[in-house]
C-alpha cells in the first residue's frame, strides 16, 4: 500500500459524491473523483489487500499515525484479514465518519479490552459497508453511462471507457475467489470471530457475490460477450449450482435465502444476456442467422449442449434451458432438433414463465432500479422470440405466460415498443390470443392491456383498442335453439337474441344491432366456443358488467362477477391515471363506481380487493375534480361522518355522534382479523386527496370525521395490528403521516368560524395533547441505528431506490415535520401539552427524544433526515423549557464533535451545514450550555488578573471564521448560502452579548477584514436577479457593525473595525448602499405583479441599514459619517425611497417597507436638522405620501400616518413654510383636517365603550367591542395630526386658510365634542392636551378666537373641566399634583384650559366677557384654593397653576364693573386672595433659608427629575464630589421655585393694579368715587410673617420693593457665567416689571387711604409719615442702583413665559434720565410732604 492510500477517501463518501447528495455537484468535481478512484474501482474488491509483513513493516514506520492506532490497526487486520496499513486507513475513516465518542474518550475505549472489542465489531461492519459501497459505484456508473438525462452521463462514460478492458476478469477472479473462501474460524482471525460472526461474514460475502454478478449482468447488458465466456460462464455456474452449492453452504439459513436466490437470478440473467436473443431474433426476422455470433462455434455449442443436458433439477435453469433452445432452433434447427426437444421438455417442467415472474418481482419495480429495467428488456426480447417461435398451445399455461409478459411490461419503454412493434410478432401474439377468449375470459386481456399503459400515446392506444372490437367470444355447453350451423359445426349463425346471455343482450341493445349475427365455432373442453363477427365497444361491456355485479350483490353470484369486474377497475385506475383526457369518455364507468361502494360495503362479506379497486379510482378522480367526488361520496356511506353538528372541540375529540361509516366496520370486521389492509392503504390516500383538493372550502369540515377516526383509531395502534404481508404496517404509517402532514400545511385561508373545529385545529390539538402525539414521538424514536439495521437487511443493490427502509425513512422525516409544524401552530398555553412533555422530558443515559434527534446528525443515506432532526431540534430549542445539552448528557461532546465534523467536512450536504448553523444561532439565545459546548472556549488568566479566552480544539467558531475567509470564499464548499448562515450566527452572539466569544473574535487576525468584505461587493442592481442570501449576508453583517459601534466605547474598538470604517467612508460605500437601499426599495415596490423573490431578505437589509443610519446619527465619528453633503445624500435616498414605497399601488408588502423607511425618515428629519434646512423643499414630497397613505387601510398605515404627521412637523420645524411651499398648505390642510375629525369621531365612539363598559362592567355580560378601538397615545395619529394643525396654523400667520378648510369641514365641533367626552370622563390624555393646544394657538388671532369661540368652547370645557380635579368618590378637589412640571397629567389640561379662557379673553374682549365669567364662577373654588395653595405646596406644578390662574385673572380684571356686577362676593374673595398671595411671595423670596427648607421638607419632588444625581457605578470615595452635584442640583431647583414665584408675583400685582383706582386720577381729580374700591392692604408698616392671620398691608408691598432690590444687587453681584444674558436680563425685567406695579399698586392704595374719609387724621398722618420714610429710602437706593446701569421700565418687555405681559399705563422705555414710574414716586412723595 503507498502513503498517498492511508488518507483516501472512503467508498461511502466516494458513493454519496457520485449519487450528487454530497457538497461536490459540479461535473468536473465529479470528473476529478472518478480519475483519482478508477483505480480502486476497476479493482474492485481485490483494492483491499490481505495482510503482509511489509504492509506492517510500513505501517511501524509511519510516524504520522499515533502508536495506540497502529496498534489498534494490527488488531482489525487480524479480525478482517485485511492488509495493515489499510486497517489503520479503515479506522481513521470510521473514526471520521461513524464514531459516536469524543477524542478523548477514544484513548479510553483502545486501552478497556472489553469496549474495544465492541469498537472491532463496529469497525467490521464499517469495512463490510465499504466493500459494498464501492461495488454500488461500479454499479451507478453501469446504470447512467449510457443515460442521456442524466447530468454526470459523459463523465460516467469516461470513467467506463477505462474500466471496459480489465472490469470482467478482475470481477470475475473475485467471484471466484469469494465463492471459494473458507469461513474465518476464531483460530484464524482472533477469538472475536464467533459463530455469529462467521455468519455475519458470510451474509456479506453471498451480499457480495449478487452484487459482483449484478456488475457482470449490467456490463454484459451493453458489452457484447465473446463465446467463449458463454462456456466459462455457463460452466462456473454450473458447478456452482448457480449459487446454491456455496463452499460455505453449512452457515446459510433463511434469513439468507434472498440473498441466494438473487445470485442465481444473476447467473441466469447473465448467460441469457451472453446468448443475445434480441440479436437473434433480429437476424431470424431478417433471415441473416449466420450473423450471430455463435452460428459459427459448433465447438462451444457442442460443449454447451452436454453441459445444458444435465440441467433441470434447479429453477434457475429454466430461462437459460428456454434462451438455448431458441438459439440451437434457431441456428440449427435440424442439427439440434433432438437436443432442443429435450431441453425444451425439461424447460416446461421447470416452469420456467412461472419462475420468471417470480425472479423479475424479486428484482424490484423499476421505478429508479436500471437493474430491474434491463433484467426486464433483456426477458422482454426472450419472450417475444419464444412467443414468434413456438405455438403458444406448446408453452404451457397461458395465466403463467401472460404474468410474465406483465411484469416484463412493467419496465420503462417496453409498453411503447410493443405497440410500435409488427402485427403478430412477439408479445403481440399473446395479445392476440388474449383477445381471443374475450369477452368469455375478461382478465388475461385487461392484464395485459394494464400493464401496456405507460404513458399518454400507450393509455389512448388501450382506450381505442378497447373501443373497438371485433370479435365476441362466448361458450356454450349445448347449442343454443337459434343457432344455424354448417354440418361440421365449424360456423355458426344466430337468428335471434332469445335466450342468450343479458350481457350479450345489454350489448347489442346498447349499441343498437340487432341484425343477424355469424361467428366460428370450436369443440373445446368447456363446450362450444364461439367467436361472433360483431363490432362493439368494450367499454360499454365493461359498463353492463358492473351494473350485473349492482344486480346479483347480494347473490351468491357476486364473487364470480367481482373476479370480473375487479380488472375492469384496475384498468380505468391505471387509464385515468396515466391520460386524465380518457375520464370523460370513461364517465358511465366511473359514476358507477359510487353505487357499487356502497353496495359492495354493505353485503356480509365485502370483496375487499374490489372495494380497493373502486377507492383507487376515487383517488385518481379526486385529484382532478375533489368537489364532486367528495359530493358523491356523501351518499355512499362508505366514509365515516358525523351524526350530529360539530360545534366545540371538547365535543369532536370525544368523538361524540361519530359514525365509522362502511369503512370503518370493513376495518375492525375484515381487515384487522385478516391482516390485509388493501381497503385502509386506499382510503388513507383518498382522504390526503380531498384534504389538499378542499383547501379553504367549507366542505373539508365533512372531512373531520375521517381524519379523526385515523387520528383517534389508527395511528396511536396501528402498529398493533396484524398484518400478514411485509412492510404494509410501514406503509400506513406513512400513509397517516403524509395525510397530517398535508393537513398541517393547509393554508389557513377559509379556516372560518372560530367555533367549528377546522381540521388543521383538530390536528394540532389531537396530536398535542392525545395518544396520537405519543405515537408521533415514538416514530421519530425509531432511532439512527434501527434504520441502519433495516438499511443493511434490504437485499437490494441500490441501497437507494425502494424497500421498507425507505418507507421507514420517509416516516421519520414525515414525523419530524409533522412534530414541528404542531409545535410552530400550536395556540400558546401557559399549561405544557402532553406532546412537549414527551418531547422534552429528561431520561437516564441519552435515552430521551432529545438525544435521538441528535443522533440522527450519524445517519449517511438520506440528507434530509439529519436535516429534518436538526431542525426539529432548532425548533424545541427556542420553544421548549428545557436544556438541550442537559437532554444530551454524556453523548453531548460527541454530538458536538459529529455536529462539528460535518460542518467541516467539504462533502457533505450543503443544507445540513445550513441546518446546523442555523440550530447553533438559536442556542444562542436559548441554550446558554448547548452553545457552550460548541463554543469550546479554553480560559487562561491574563496579564492584569482579567480572564483570556481562546478557541479550544473543537470549537464552532473556528469553522464558521474559516467561512468567512476571504480568501476561500467562492469555493464549492463555502457557498453564499453558508456564509450567510455563519453570518447569522455571529450576528446572534453579538446580540446575545456572549461576551468571552467576541472577545476572542475581535483579537483574531482579519477578523474585521472578513467580515466586512461583503459591504465592499459589487452587487447588480436590483432589478436584476441576486441571491437572497447575499442580501442578508451584507444585512448582518451591519448589524454586527451597529451593535460592535453601539456597545464598545468608541476609545476601545478594534484598529482594524476603525480602518474598515474609514474605507466604508472613504470608497464611498455608504453612498452606494444608500443608493442600494433605495432602488430596492423602488424595486420591492414596482415589482408587485410577480411579486419579488426575495422580498423578505430586501427588508432585511432594508432593516440594517436603517438601523446603521440611526447608529450614525449619534455616533458619526466613529462612523467617519461627517460630511454634510453625504447626509443630505444619504437622506434624499431616504425620501425617495420613502416617497416610492408609498406612492405605489400599494400592497401590504410594500406599506411594511414605507412604514420602515418612514421611521429612518423620521429619525434623521430630528437628528440632521442643520444639514436639512439647505435641502429641497420637503414639505412638498411629505404632503403626497401623507395623502396618499390616508387613502390606504386603517389598520395597515396607522403607525406610518403617526410617522409622517411627525416628519411634517419636523420638517416645518426645520424649514417652516417657504414662499415656494404655501401651495402645499391648503391641500395638506384639508387633508390633515379630515384626520382630525375622522379620529376624533372615532375616539368618541371608543370612549363611549370604554365608558359604558366600565359602568356596566359588574352586571353586564357585554362583550362586544367597537369598530376600532382608538388608543390613546403620545405618538397616536390623532395626537400628532392635532400637533400638524397646530403647527400649520402656527406657520399660516394671517389665518386665512384655516378659515376656509373650517368653512369646508366640522373639525372644530368634533374636535369640541371629542374634547369635552374625554374631559368628562378623564380619558385620552393626550388627546386632550394636543385640542387645547391646537385651540390655543388658533385663539391667538381674533378670526381664529372668534372661530373657536363660536364652536362652542365654553360648553365644550368649563362643566366637564370640573371632572378633570374632582375625586371620583365625593367631589373633593385632589391635592395638588407634584409631578416634574412637564410630564402630561390632567392639571396640565386644567393651566391649558386656563391660558385658552386667558387668550380668548385677550383676543375677543368683551365678546368673551359673559363666558370668561361663566368659566371662573364654575371654578371659582379652585381658583381661590390655588391662589392660597403656593404658601404650603412650591412644587413647580402648583406654582406654574398659580402662575396660570393669576394670568388669567390679570386679564379678567380689566373688566372690574362686569365681574363687580356679575360676581361682586367671588371678586372681593379674589382680591383677597391675591393680596395674601402677594404676601405669601413676597416673603417666601425674601427668606431663602425657609424656601429651601419648605422644599426639602414637603416637596422632595420639586427637584426636577434628571437633576437627581444618580449614584450609578461610583465608588464610595467619590462621596464629596456627589454630594456638591447634589448642592448645585437643589440650588438650581431652588432658582426655578424662585423664579416661578416671581413670575406669580408680577402678576399678581399687575392685576391688583386694576382693582386700586388710577395713580394720576386719584391724585389729580378731587372728586373721585372711593366707594368704588376696596381697601385692599391694611395700614401696617411690619415686615409681613408667613400666617395666614395676618393680613396684607402696605408693609408687604413695601417688602416686596425691597426684596425686589435685594434680589436686583444680588444678580448684579454674582454675574453668574452659567446663566446667559438673555435669561439675567429677563429676570433683572421681571424684577423691575414687579417693582414698578408695586409701587403703582403702592401710591394709589395709599391716595385712597389718605382720602378716605373713614380713616382717621391720626391714622392718615401716620401713613404719610412712614411712605415719605420708606420712599425716599429706597429712591436713594434706586437711585444708586440706576446709575450704574440699570434696566429701564420692562413694562413692554418679554417676560419668560407663554403668555404675553400687561404694559403699565404711562410707562415710557427712556435711555437718559429717570425712570417714569421713579418720577411717579417722587411726585408722590412730594404731595406727601406737603
Amino acid at each position: 500500500m503507498a502513503e498517498s492510500e492511508m488518507c483516501a477517501r472512503s467508498s461511502q463518501e466516494l458513493w454519496t459524491i457520485l449519487l450528487g447528495r454530497s457538497a461536490l455537484r459540479e461535473p468536473a468535481q465529479i470528473e476529478a473523483e472518478l480519475d483519482r478512484n478508477g483505480e480502486r474501482l476497476l479493482q474492485g474488491l481485490s483494492y483491499y489487500k490481505p495482510p503482509s509483513s511489509s504492509a506492517a513493516d510500513k505501517l511501524k514506520a509511519n510516524k504520522d499515525v499515533a502508536q495506540p492506532l497502529k496498534d489498534f490497526g494490527l488488531r482489525i487486520s487480524k479480525l478482517l484479514g485485511l492488509d495493515e496499513q489499510q486497517s489503520v486507513q479503515i479506522l481513521q475513516c470510521y473514526l471520521q465518519d461513524d464514531y459516536r465518542g469524543t477524542r478523548n474518550t477514544l484513548k479510553t475505549v483502545l486501552q478497556d479490552e472489553r469496549q474495544s472489542q465492541a469498537l472491532l465489531l463496529k469497525i467490521a461492519d464499517y469495512y463490510y459497508e465499504e466493500r459494498v459501497c464501492l461495488l454500488r459505484c461500479v454499479l451507478l456508473l453501469l446504470t447512467y453511462f449510457q443515460d442521456e438525462r442524466h447530468p454526470y452521463r459523459a463523465e460516467y462514460a469516461t470513467c467506463v471507457s477505462k474500466l471496459e478492458k480489465d472490469l470482467v476478469n478482475n470481477y470475475q477472479q473475485q467471484f471466484e475467489a469469494l465463492f471459494t473462501a473458507e469461513a474465518p474460524t476464531w483460530e484464524t482471525h482472533g477469538n472475536l470471530m464467533t459463530e455469529r460472526q462467521a455468519s455475519r461474514w458470510f451474509t456479506q460475502c453471498l451480499r457480495e457475490q449478487a452484487l459482483l454478478l449484478e456488475v457482470l449482468f449490467l456490463y454484459y447488458a451493453y458489452f457484447e460477450m465473446p463465446p467463449s465466456d458463454l462456456l466459462t460462464f455457463t460452466r462456473l455456474f454450473k458447478e456452482q449450482g448457480f449459487g446454491q452449492r456455496q463452499t460455505n453452504r453449512h452457515l446459510v439459513d433463511k434469513s439468507m435465502d434472498a440473498l441466494v436466490d438473487r445470485i442465481g437470478y444473476f447467473s441466469c440473467l447473465i448467460l441469457v444476456e451472453g446468448m443475445d436473443i434480441d440479436f437473434l431474433h433480429k437476424c431470424a426476422l431478417e433471415d441473416r442467422t449466420e450473423q450471430h455470433q455463435l452460428s459459427n462455434t459448433p465447438d462451444i455449442n457442442k460443449e454447451m449442449d452436454q453441459m445444458l443436458l444435465t440441467f433441470g433439477d434447479i429453477s434457475h435453469h429454466g430461462p437459460v434451458l428456454l434462451a438455448w433452445v431458441l438459439l440451437r432452433h434457431t441456428l440449427q434447427p435440424v442439427e439440434a432438433g433432438p437436443v432442443v426437444r429435450r431441453l425444451g421438455q425439461t424447460t416446461l417442467q421447470l416452469g420456467v414463465f412461472q419462475y420468471l415472474t417470480d425472479m423479475l418481482k424479486a428484482l424490484g419495480n423499476t421505478d429508479n432500479n436500471c437493474t430491474a429495467s434491463t433484467a426486464r428488456m433483456c426477458i422482454y426480447g426472450l419472450l417475444s422470440f419464444v412467443v414468434t417461435s413456438f405455438e403458444e398451445d406448446t408453452l404451457g399455461s397461458q395465466q403463467h405466460l401472460i404474468n410474465a409478459a406483465c411484469e416484463v411490461l412493467a419496465a420503462p419503454s417496453l409498453a411503447e415498443l410493443f405497440w410500435e412493434s409488427k402485427p403478430n410478432v412477439g408479445l403481440e401474439m399473446i395479445l392476440d390470443s388474449a383477445v381471443g377468449v374475450f369477452p368469455h375470459k375478461t382478465g388475461p386481456l385487461l392484464q395485459l392491456l394494464t400493464a401496456l399503459l405507460s404513458d399518454k400515446s400507450t393509455a389512448k392506444r388501450v382506450y381505442t383498442f378497447l373501443d373497438k372490437m371485433s370479435f365476441y367470444t362466448e361458450v356454450y355447453k349445448n347449442k343454443p335453439n337459434d343457432v344455424l350451423s354448417r354440418e361440421d359445426e365449424t360456423l355458426w349463425r344466430r337468428l335471434a337474441t332469445q335466450n342468450s346471455s343479458i350481457l350479450w343482450v345489454r350489448v347489442r341493445l346498447t349499441c343498437g344491432c340487432l341484425r343477424d349475427v355469424t361467428g366460428r365455432c370450436v369443440w373445446g373442453e368447456q363446450g362450444y366456443v364461439v367467436r361472433w363477427d360483431y363490432s362493439y365497444s368494450s367499454w360499454t361491456l365493461f359498463t353492463c358488467e358492473i351494473e350485473m355485479l349492482l344486480h346479483v350483490v347480494s347473490t351468491a353470484d357476486v364473487l364470480a362477477h367481482c373476479e370480473r369486474v375487479k380488472p375492469i377497475l384496475d384498468l380505468v385506475h391505471k387509464i385515468i391515471s396515466t391520460d386524465w383526457t380518457v375520464s370523460d369518455c370513461l364517465l358511465p364507468l366511473t359514476s358507477r363506481i359510487y353505487m357499487l361502494l356502497q353496495r359492495l360495503t354493505s353485503v356480509i362479506n365485502p370483496p375487499v380487493d374490489v372495494i380497493a379497486s373502486c377507492v383507487n379510482c376515487l383517488i385518481v378522480l379526486a385529484t382532478r375534480q375533489p368537489a364532486k367526488v367528495w359530493s358523491s361520496l356523501q351518499h355512499t356511506g362508505f366514509l365515516p361522518f358525523a351524526s350530529v353538528p360539530l360545534t366545540t372541540m371538547a365535543q369532536t375529540i370525544s368523538a361524540e355522534g361519530m359514525k365509522a361509516g362502511n369503512y370503518g366496520n370493513l376495518l375492525v370486521l375484515f381487515e384487522q382479523p385478516r391482516g390485509e389492509y388493501a381497503v385502509t392503504v386506499a382510503f388513507l390516500r383518498l382522504v390526503t386527496t380531498l384534504v389538499k383538493g378542499q383547501v379553504g372550502s367549507t366542505q373539508s369540515k365533512g372531512l373531520i370525521p375521517c381524519v379523526l377516526l385515523v387520528l383517534k383509531e389508527m395511528l396511536p395502534s396501528y402498529h398493533k395490528w396484524r398484518y400478514n404481508t411485509h412492510g404494509v404496517r410501514e406503509k400506513i404509517g406513512c400513509l397517516i403521516l403524509e395525510l397530517v402532514h398535508a393537513i398541517l400545511n393547509l393554508s389557513p385561508e377559509g379556516e372560518s368560524e372560530a367555533s367549528t373545529p377546522s381540521l388543521q385545529s383538530l390536528c394540532i390539538y389531537s396530536l398535542a395533547n392525545t395518544e396520537a402525539g405519543q405515537a408521533v414521538v415514538n416514530i421519530m424514536g425509531v432511532g439512527v441505528d434501527t434504520i441502519s439495521v433495516v438499511l443493511a437487511a434490504q437485499p437490494s443493490s441500490s441501497g437507494s431506490c425502494e424497500g421498507p427502509g425507505q418507507v421507514l425513512i420517509q416516516t421519520v422525516k414525515l414525523a419530524f415535520s409533522v412534530t414541528n409544524n404542531v409545535i410552530r401552530l400550536k395556540p400558546q398555553s401557559d399549561t405544557v401539552s402532553p406532546l412537549e412533555q414527551a418531547l422534552t422530558q429528561h431520561g437516564g443515559h441519552g435515552n430521551n427524544l432529545i438525544a435521538v434527534l441528535a443522533k440522527y446528525i450519524y445517519h449517511k443515506h438520506d440528507p434530509a433526515l439529519p436535516r429534518l432532526a436538526v431542525q426539529l431540534l432548532k425548533r424545541l430549542a427556542s420553544v421548549a423549557p428545557m436544556s438541550v445539552y442537559a437532554c444530551l448528557g454524556s453523548d453531548a461532546a460527541a454530538i458536538r464533535d459529529a455536529f462539528l465534523t460535518r460542518l467541516q467536512s467539504k462533502t457533505v450536504d450543503l443544507r445540513i451545514k445550513v441546518t446546523i448553523l442555523e440550530f447553533l444561532t438559536v442556542a444562542v439565545e436559548t441554550q446558554p450550555g448547548l452553545i457552550e459546548l460548541f463554543l469550546n472556549l479554553e480560559t487562561k488568566d491574563g496579564s492584569e488578573g482579567a480572564k483570556e479566552f481562546s478557541l479550544g480544539e473543537w470549537s464552532c467558531l473556528a469553522v464558521v471564521l474559516e467561512l468567512l475567509d476571504c480568501e476561500l470564499q467562492g469555493q464549492y464548499w463555502c457557498p453564499p448560502l453558508l456564509q450567510r448562515a455563519a453570518l447569522a450566527f455571529l450576528h446572534a452572539l453579538w446580540q446575545d452579548r456572549r461576551d468571552s466569544a467576541l472577545s476572542v473574535l475581535r483579537t483574531k487576525e482579519k477578523f474585521w477584514d472578513n467580515l466586512t468584505t461583503p459591504l465592499f461587493g459589487t452587487l447588480p442592481p436590483p432589478s436584476e436577479t441576486t441571491e437572497p442570501c447575499v442580501l442578508e449576508s451584507c444585512a448582518f453583517v451591519m448589524k454586527i457593525i451597529g451593535l460592535e459601534i453601539y456597545y464598545v466605547v468608541s476609545g476601545q474598538l478594534e484598529g482594524s473595525l476603525k480602518s474598515a470604517l474609514q474605507r466604508l467612508s472613504s470608497q464611498h460605500r455608504y453612498e452606494f448602499w444608500s443608493q442600494y437601499v433605495r432602488e430596492l426599495v423602488c424595486a420591492a415596490c414596482e415589482g408587485e405583479d410577480g411579486g419579488m423573490r426575495s422580498l423578505s431578505e430586501s427588508q432585511m437589509l432594508i432593516s440594517a441599514w436603517r438601523t446603521l443610519l440611526i447608529l450614525s446619527t449619534s455616533h458619526s465619528e466613529v462612523m467617519q459619517l461627517k460630511e454634510d453633503s453625504v447626509r443630505l445624500k444619504l437622506f434624499m435616498d431616504v425620501l425617495e425611497g420613502t416617497k416610492a414605497a408609498l406612492l405605489t399601488p400599494q400592497s401590504v408588502a410594500c406599506l411594511r417597507l414605507g412604514s420602515m423607511m418612514a421611521t429612518l425618515l423620521l429619525v434623521l428629519l430630528k437628528q440632521w436638522k442643520s444639514v436639512l434646512v439647505s435641502a429641497p423643499a420637503l414639505l412638498p414630497p411629505l404632503s403626497l405620501m401623507l395623502e396618499n397613505v390616508l387613502q390606504a387601510d386603517q389598520q395597515l398605515m396607522e403607525r406610518t400616518k403617526a410617522k409622517l404627521f411627525s416628519a411634517l412637523i419636523s420638517a416645518l420645524h426645520i424649514q417652516g413654510l417657504n414662499g415656494g411651499e404655501i401651495t402645499q398648505l391648503p391641500q395638506l390642510l384639508l387633508c390633515v383636517c379630515e384626520t382630525v375629525q375622522d379620529e376624533a369621531v372615532a375616539l368618541i365612539d371608543s370612549t363611549r365603550h370604554i365608558t359604558q363598559k366600565s359602568d356596566a362592567q359588574e352586571d353586564s355580560m357585554e362583550t362586544d367591542t367597537p369598530r376600532s378601538v382608538q388608543k390613546d397615545q403620545r405618538d397616536s395619529v390623532c395626537v400628532l395630526a392635532l400637533h400638524l394643525s397646530k403647527e400649520l396654523c402656527r406657520a399660516d400667520e394671517d389665518g386665512e386658510q384655516w378659515l376656509q378648510v373650517m368653512r369646508k369641514l366640522p373639525v372644530l365641533p368634533s374636535v369640541l365634542s371629542a374634547l369635552e367626552l374625554s374631559l368628562r370622563s378623564k380619558q385620552n390624555l393626550y388627546f386632550t392636551e394636543a385640542a387645547l393646544h391646537l385651540l390655543l394657538t388658533l385663539a391667538r388671532t381674533p378670526q381664529g378666537a372668534a372661530a373657536v369661540a363660536g364652536a362652542g368652547v365654553i360648553q365644550s370645557i368649563c362643566l366637564p373641566l370640573l371632572s378633570v380635579y374632582e375625586g371620583p368618590a365625593n367631589g373633593a378637589t385632589q391635592a395638588f399634583s407634584r409631578k416634574p412640571l412637564d410630564a402630561p397629567c390632567w392639571p396640565g389640561v386644567y393651566r391649558l384650559c386656563l391660558s385658552l379662557m386667558e387668550s380668548l379673553l385677550k383676543t375677543l374682549r368683551y365678546n368673551f366677557i359673559n363666558e370668561a365669567l361663566d368659566f371662573v364662577g364654575v371654578h371659582q373654588e379652585r381658583i381661590l384654593q390655588c391662589l392660597s395653595a403656593v404658601r404650603t405646596v412650591q412644587s413647580l406644578a402648583c406654582l406654574d397653576e398659580a402662575d396660570h390662574t393669576v394670568g388669567f385673572l390679570l386679564q379678567l380684571s380689566s373688566f372690574c364693573k362686569e365681574w363687580q356686577f356679575h360676581l361682586p362676593q367671588l371678586l372681593r374673595d379674589v382680591q383677597v386672595n391675591l393680596c395674601y398671595l402677594c404676601q405669601t411671595c413676597t416673603y417666601l423670596l425674601h427668606s431663602k433659608k425657609m424656601l429651601h427648607h419648605y422644599l426639602q421638607a414637603k416637596n422632595g419632588d420639586a427637584l426636577p427629575q434628571g437633576s437627581h444625581p444618580q449614584r450609578v457605578l461610583q465608588p464610595t470615595s467619590k462621596e464629596q464630589p456627589l454630594s456638591g452635584e447634589r448642592e448645585e442640583a437643589e440650588c438650581k431647583a431652588l432658582q426655578a421655585v424662585q423664579c416661578s414665584l416671581l413670575k406669580i408675583l408680577s402678576k399678581t400685582l399687575a392685576t391688583l393694579q386694576h382693582f386700586t383706582p388710577d395713580c394720576c386720577q386719584i391724585l389729580l381729580d378731587q372728586s373721585m368715587d372711593l366707594a368704588e374700591y376696596r381697601t385692599l392692604f391694611v395700614l401696617s408698616f411690619t415686615t409681613p410673617a408667613f400666617d395666614s392671620d395676618v393680613a396684607p398691608s402696605f408693609g408687604t408691598l413695601l417688602a416686596t420693593i425691597n426684596v425686589a432690590l435685594s434680589m436686583l444687587g444680588e444678580i448684579e453681584k454674582k454675574k453668574e457665567p452659567a446663566v446667559s444674558s438673555e435669561e439675567t436680563q429677563a429676570l433683572k425685567s421681571l424684577l423691575m416689571f414687579s417693582m414698578e406695579n408695586c409701587f403703582y399698586v403702592l401710591i394709589s392704595q395709599a391716595m385712597r387711604c389718605l382720602k378716605d374719609p373713614a380713616v382717621l387724621p391720626r391714622d392718615k398722618q401716620r401713613v404719610k409719615q412712614e411712605l415719605s420714610s420708606e420712599l425716599s429710602t429706597l429712591l436713594t437706593t434706586l437711585f444708586r442702583f440706576f446709575r450704574r446701569g440699570s434696566p429701564s421700565s420692562p413694562a413692554s418687555g418679554l417676560l419668560p413665559s407663554p403668555q404675553t405681559k400687561p404694559t403699565t399705563p404711562g410707562a415710557k422705555v427712556t435711555q437718559e434720565g429717570q425712570e417714569p414710574f421713579i418720577q411717579l414716586v417722587q411726585a408722590f412723595v412730594r404731595h406727601v410732604q406737603r
